[in-house]
């Protein structure tokens, strides 16, 4: 799979485009933009920022290569792949619109993970070297505590909880995080395969399915090919509640 190029926003002005007005109104810009900067044509001029569209089943990141840049998802679903000693591919988490995708390697200086496009999607590429900036320098680092909040909910997850409650955690968290986008959150489109997501949760594809149905039959959710409808969230909540860190109402 090949990597896909870049387009600067500088670029873009000079076919037509408006990439302020594209980043005032983008509705994840809080993402990849300080506070305020989407306001700011001048400033937002001088960070230099690019944009890249990715094809479905194509590479936005190849692990082991040298990280250059930050990906801020504008649009479409990714999936992190780590390949694991006995050669293995293990999926090592999933991407939406308003996540910052990268800032695992920069301790390392390369990639530690391969991340595929689930669908066409479109990426913000926020350079290394502005990183210096101390304002998208801040942000960053917000961005990363976040995520590190994140990994270690998932590290709580695989450590303690149940196959049947880690699939009911990843349902909670997938309908908040939709409707944190401004989705419903009791009806999605699961992007990632089944299998996908027993590699993700640590176990099996046929675990992961038998788990789905049963909740299917019980009435917990409705599940038709990758459509999910929750119609207990209170049930589903329930089965997840162990896995929340900071003991929140699920429902």
């Amino acid at each position: 799979m090949a990597l896909a190029p870049v387009t600067t926003l500088h670029a873009r002005r000079h076919v037509g485009a408006d990439p302020c007005g594209s980043c005032a109104t983008c509705l994840v810009r809080a993402t990849c933009l300080p506070q305020g900067l989407a306001q700011s044509p001048e400033a937002l001029e001088g960070l230099g920022y690019g944009r890249k569209r990715v094809k479905r089943d194509e590479l936005l990141c190849r692990m082991g290569a040298p990280v250059e840049s930050l990906y801020a998802v504008r649009s479409g679903f990714f999936e992190s792949r780590s390949v694991i000693e006995d050669g293995r591919e293990q999926v090592t988490g999933f991407h939406m619109p308003g996540d910052i995708v990268g800032m695992d390697a920069i301790a390392t200086g390369m990639h530690g993970t391969a991340v595929v496009a689930l669908e066409d999607a479109e990426v913000c590429v926020i350079p290394l070297a502005r990183l210096g900036q101390p304002e998208v320098q801040r942000h960053v680092q917000k961005a990363m505590t976040h995520e590190l909040s994140r990994a270690r909910g998932m590290l709580l997850s695989l450590g303690t909880l149940s196959a049947e409650e880690r699939i009911a955690a990843f349902l909670v968290g997938f309908s908040r995080r939709m409707q944190a986008l401004g989705y419903a959150r009791d009806e999605f489109h699961l992007r990632m395969s089944r299998e996908d997501i027993g590699s993700y949760l640590g176990m099996s594809l046929e675990t992961a399915c038998r788990i789905l149905m049963r909740f299917h039959r019980e009435g917990v959710i409705a599940v038709k090919q990758k459509r999910v409808r929750i119609l207990d969230m209170a049930a589903l909540a329930a089965r997840a509640a162990s896995y929340d860190p900071h003991h929140r109402k699920l429902a």
